[in-house]
């Protein structure tokens, strides 16, 4: 249920977004935003309070929105986010409006996982070969596992790709004990 709340959230804030021709500038602030909401447990606390009303909670968020240069958007965005008592659901909010953005930009999240360190042609090579197949612009994400043995496992949305030595060497296991 919250993930559907955040979603249309999200999608509204996009919206706005991309109407005022600011995505990018909002994506940065609402990351900012996020970031102090999670570092303040003051702040978190006073923008959920129900004990505290309306015009204190938007004199903070004008103070707040001052000190971060917060634009507009974000400011008005917080105002309703506090106003309908959702401000628990930021970071939420803040995961699908990247994913929202993205999806309207052709924008992929790729999340790379090699049995080491990849150099960068190595990384470029990944790149153009995920872009090619996906016919999106990717953005990666690189860790390394030594547990992979070999090779790299590829995560885009809900698709894995196992290129892996592991996989392969527990295919073969598989294979030769079905024989």
């Amino acid at each position: 249920m919250s993930h559907a709340v955040a979603q249309r959230y999200a999608e509204a804030l996009a919206d706005v977004a991309a109407e005022q021709k600011n995505p990018e500038i909002v994506r940065t602030e609402l990351g900012w935003l996020v970031d102090a909401y999670q570092e303040s447990d003051d702040l978190r606390h006073f923008l959920s309070s129900p004990a505290i009303n309306h015009a204190q909670k938007q004199a903070v968020i004008d103070k707040l929105a001052q000190k971060m240069a917060l634009s507009q958007t974000v400011r008005n965005f917080l105002l309703v986010l506090t106003d309908h008592r959702r401000t628990e659901l930021i970071e939420i909010i803040q995961r699908a409006f990247d994913a929202e953005l993205n999806s309207r930009e052709g924008i992929a999240e790729a999340y790379v996982t090699s049995a080491r360190d990849l150099n960068d042609a190595e990384k470029h090579q990944v790149l153009q070969a995920f872009e090619q197949l996906t016919k999106k612009k990717i953005h990666a994400h690189f860790w390394t596992d030594p547990a992979l043995v070999g090779g790299a496992i590829v995560q885009i949305g809900s698709t894995i790709y196992d290129g892996s030595l592991r996989d392969q060497l527990e295919r073969m296991r598989e294979k030769l004990s079905l024989e």
